[in-house]
């Protein structure tokens, strides 16, 4: 028996002993409605339609039928199937962003998150969650900025996928560069933070992931070795800038930002066909 059906029917039993006591006179309307944890409209709802149909008149009509609202099966595959098809790679806030604007979505972000979950197409997260200890931004523009990179089809036609660079200001997440690539790298790098100083002048901090073209890894996942600089790490050091490497969960809360970041800059790109490549 499904838990709705469970508690209607627990209410039922003490509804009948609550109202029993109500007509006696011994419970008011406000503690009646306390003792079944339902406010005094519903309570004067329940008890008219009990008077009128007795016990037949205390169910909740809607149990046992279909919502009016619910998606049919043909648009829960044709989301899923437009998640897979053109959107894999981008997390359930911004594809259900695209997919409201560009493909008529009428459902909410919980619908579409629980849709391409149930089907394996983005991971369950778990609750709570490392994002609850989000650190705190620096307080000035200029102290701290991030650089990452997202892979995704963002131009259609082109027929692969290609990198967005971004370059942001943790204080304020101001884009300080952006541009495609077709693929990350020192390159790409060193172009992000050149277009940042020609523009905004020297930073306090780059604070990047742990890529082979920022950081020497001696084990998979471990520590980065701060001795054996790369390209990177030898030109941030020459220029006096603080290069700190992400490692926990708590330091990609920044990801969102970048996420926001990527899609302001691809919002003059149609995705449905403007062959634009910017950078690439």
């Amino acid at each position: 028996m499904k838990k709705t059906k469970v508690r209607q029917e627990v209410l039922k039993m003490r509804f009948e002993e609550v109202y029993d006591r109500f007509q006696k006179g011994t419970l008011t309307t406000e503690e009646a409605s306390e003792l079944l944890g339902i406010s005094v409209s519903v309570f004067y709802r329940k008890r008219i339609r009990y008077e009128e149909e007795g016990n037949e008149g205390f169910y909740d009509l809607r149990l046992g039928k279909i919502s009016p609202h619910r998606a049919s099966d043909a648009e829960v595959e044709r989301i899923t199937k437009l998640y897979e098809e053109r959107y894999r790679g981008f997390n359930v806030k911004h594809f259900h962003e695209f997919a409201c604007r560009e493909h008529g979505l009428r459902y909410g972000y919980t619908w579409t998150k629980t849709q391409l979950e149930r089907v394996g197409l983005v991971r369950k997260s778990k609750r709570g969650g490392d994002h609850r200890l989000r650190r705190e931004r620096r307080p000035m523009t200029g102290m701290m900025l991030h650089q990452d990179d997202s892979t995704h089809d963002w131009i259609p036609g082109l027929g692969h996928n290609v990198d967005l660079i971004v370059t942001m200001d943790d204080a304020s997440s101001e884009i300080t560069s952006g541009f495609f690539v077709l693929q990350e790298g020192t390159e790409s790098t060193f172009q992000g933070i050149k277009e940042t100083l020609e523009k905004y002048g020297l930073f306090c901090s780059l604070y990047a992931d742990r890529g082979s073209h920022y950081w020497t890894t001696p084990e998979a996942g471990g520590r980065v070795d701060k001795h054996n600089l790369t390209q990177v790490g030898r030109a941030l050091k020459q220029l006096g800038i603080q290069h700190i490497a992400a490692y926990s969960p708590r330091a990609w809360s920044f990801r969102a930002d970048v996420w926001n970041a990527s899609k302001s800059l691809t919002e003059g790109i149609n995705l449905r066909g403007n062959n634009d490549s910017g950078g690439c």
